[in-house]
């Protein structure tokens, strides 16, 4: 059967494959799983929503972290930046502590890019605000249940870790601290 189209026609299905083809997300698989230890005795500090590694249980790893763009989706997670705190050490950036009232945050292995948004701000977009907040760690999402990670597992790759001043800024009420859908951009 013959079809019959105009050259309108064709070149809308020309275009329309041409921006399908463009606009396909790039894939972030897994790459890796670490199996899970217990802690030894007082070495897994937990706060709010985190864990300790669970002996046996498979956790998965990522070098990746989904595509950025204008707003890019993640899950807005909180982390004590304090010496002391649930973040375990200093900042990987500035190799320093920061205060719980700083806003700072910590992103996926993919996202941190091997430190190329160091002390830089990024905007965060939440409970109908927004707020700025400078990177200054990563969220490892390579590595996890050791003692460089305070026993806890790895981040998942699309992680916006942040302290209690992003979330004060983001007007969230204290109860409903833990995790958060949000867009952020650089």
């Amino acid at each position: 059967m013959k079809m019959n189209t105009s050259p309108k026609v064709s070149i809308l299905i020309i275009l329309t494959l041409i921006s399908c083809a463009i606009a396909q997300p790039s894939s972030c698989n897994p790459s890796g799983k670490i199996e899970g230890i217990k802690p030894p005795p007082g070495k897994c500090k937990i706060g709010y929503q985190s864990e300790c590694c669970k002996p046996g249980k498979s956790y998965t790893t990522y070098k990746c972290s989904p595509s950025i763009s204008g707003k890019t989706k993640a899950v807005l997670t909180i982390n004590s930046f304090q010496k002391g705190g649930d973040g375990g050490g200093k900042s990987e950036c500035d190799n320093k502590y920061h205060s719980d009232n700083t806003p700072v945050v910590a992103l996926s292995t993919g996202w941190f890019s091997g430190e190329k948004r160091c002390m830089q701000n990024i905007t965060i977009y939440g409970n109908g605000r927004k707020t700025n907040a400078m990177v200054v760690d990563e969220c490892d999402s390579t590595m996890g249940c050791d003692h460089v990670h305070d026993y806890q597992p790895p981040c998942a790759n699309n992680i916006v870790d942040a302290s209690k001043a992003v979330w004060k800024a983001l007007g969230v009420p204290k109860k409903q601290w833990g995790e958060l859908d949000i867009f952020w951009s650089d």
